[in-house]
């Protein structure tokens, strides 16, 4: 078999893990090979092995049928591998062409060469559909340009094969069919590529073949087009997965969230939300559907205090909190689940016991006399890393940046959904789940309604949104389009409602 990498019975352990236990892959010249698991399950490590990042403790690499020691990412570029990461490594304030060159710059007669650079990387981007600017700034354009300004700066160092960590986990529905265009574009040049995901429909949907690992070995390798979605899941899991939600009738309780004529300015001063009214009311879930940035995260850091209402008002169960701190309105029950993780939700330096009680340290009976009790915070931390199944190496004691991307998340999750808000605003809540994870916080969200509580769900995922959600309200350009009974409707008519067609018109 003409294998362009072969991984073989690698072993990877950190303090107290074992990463990657006797794990053997192979990569055929010209395949999209999905690497699925549970976070957790060892696929970033594995794939940081092979990219140089980290070096196995047992094992053997080959490229093109030679052993070699991928001994640094520069050693991975000179074999022809690149890898994309799940968070980018880019320069917010450099250009993309700056980003491209960082580290391989050009010169001529001893001045930095930007102009061919500009050139080549235009020609790369034209020859693999992937339209970038080169001239564009990094802070200037979105994710999903960012995530091919890092597939640029790979093809630049010509890599043979690439390495997707994760890379929907930040995407709009189109710009991942714009992605798998992509990823076939690169295939049909040549290029191998190896897909880090936990989403089954993409799988089925570019790769050739999957290899499935759980707590760090491998559980087996199969041909796609022959296997179901549910097969996978459960070679992932190791058990039944339920794709559907389980829900009772939505039992309405008092208004507890009132927007009323919201307006709120974006970082370029213009405006991001128009007056948007909406209700939420205890004992349902109210969804918010819309492509990506059309005023989803200003509303959110709105009633979460991180951004000014610049007019209309606020009212959390009946009390006007629109002046009001990000602290005072935590302390009066509005929980947060952010869209960043890494940015909004952990400070990443911190261990994980705390983590969970950035909300609460400064209560009984966390601490008294501002000392904090050890023992209570690390009873509440183990309560909530067991409730939630966050792996980590260490446990508590672990730094918030050692876990993988999902695990951060059921942790911001776990310490949200513990402090029983009466208002949880959940952004983006299973990005970067896997089925299993996924599962589990869809059920916790449903549990939080039932238990009288009110939910505001921002997600993109619209298969998630219709499940989930009692109501659906639509937003487009900053404006409300219509609210919608979730049972009433589809993914056909929200689509249109999101294209900013009003439901009388698209009706």
């Amino acid at each position: 078999m003409d294998y362009i990498i072969e991984m073989q019975h690698i072993r990877k352990e950190f303090p107290g893990i074992v990463a990657n236990d006797d794990i053997t892959l192979g990569l055929r010249r010209g395949e999209i090979h999905a690497l699925l698991g549970e976070n957790g399950a060892g696929k970033s490590t594995l794939m940081s092995i092979l990219f140089g990042m980290v070096q196995p403790d047992q094992g053997v690499i080959k490229v093109n049928g030679r052993e070699v020691k991928v001994a640094s990412p520069n050693v991975a570029g000179r074999l022809g591998i690149g890898m994309v990461h799940q968070h980018f490594k880019l320069v917010e304030t450099f250009t993309v062409t700056e980003n491209i060159i960082l580290g391989l710059e050009p010169r001529k007669n001893l001045m930095l060469d930007t102009r061919t650079a500009s050139r080549r990387i235009e020609e790369l981007s034209q020859k693999y559909g992937l339209n970038v600017d080169p001239l564009a700034l990094i802070e200037d354009i979105s994710v999903g340009m960012q995530q091919r300004v890092e597939i640029l700066k790979m093809l630049y160092r010509d890599a043979e094969v690439l390495i997707f960590d994760e890379p929907t986990a930040v995407l709009t529905p189109q710009e991942i069919e714009e992605l798998q265009t992509i990823m076939r574009n690169l295939i049909a040049e040549g290029k191998s590529i190896i897909l880090i995901t936990h989403k089954l429909k993409e799988i089925k949907a570019v790769a050739d073949r999957c290899t499935v690992l759980r707590r760090g070995k491998t559980i087996g390798t199969v041909n796609v087009a022959e296997t179901s979605e549910q097969t996978m899941a459960e070679m992932m899991v190791g058990r039944h997965v339920s794709f559907q939600v389980d829900k009772q009738a939505v039992q309405l309780g008092e208004t507890v969230l009132k927007l009323d004529g919201v307006s709120i300015r974006n970082n370029r001063k213009t405006w991001a939300l128009k007056q948007f009214s909406l209700e939420v009311r205890a004992g349902e879930i109210v969804g918010i559907a819309g492509v990506d940035g059309n005023g989803q995260s200003e509303l959110v850091e709105g009633i979460t205090g991180l951004r000014k209402v610049e007019s209309g008002q606020i009212r959390f169960q009946g009390e006007d909190v629109t002046g009001l701190s990000t602290r005072a309105r935590m302390e009066r029950g509005i929980g947060h689940i952010p869209e960043d993780r890494q940015k909004r939700g952990l400070v990443l330096d911190y261990t994980l016991e705390e983590n969970m009680i950035l909300e609460v340290y400064n209560r009984r009976p966390f601490s008294k006399y501002g000392l904090l009790n050890k023992r209570i915070v690390r009873e509440y931390a183990d309560r909530i890393i067991a409730s939630f199944d966050v792996r980590s190496g260490q446990g508590a004691v672990s730094a918030a940046r050692m876990l993988s991307g999902g695990n951060q998340q059921k942790a911001i999750i776990g310490r949200e959904i513990e402090l029983n808000p009466t208002l949880l605003l959940a952004v983006q809540p299973t990005r970067g789940l896997d089925v299993g994870a996924i599962e589990y916080i869809h059920k916790r969200l449903i549990e939080h309604r039932d238990k009288g509580k009110a939910v505001l769900l921002v997600s993109l995922e619209l298969d998630e949104i219709l499940k989930l959600s009692d109501r659906i309200a639509v937003i487009n350009n900053g404006e409300l389009v219509g609210v919608v009974e979730a049972s009433a409707t589809n993914e056909q008519e929200l689509g249109r409602m999101m294209a900013g067609i009003g439901k009388e018109e698209g009706a």
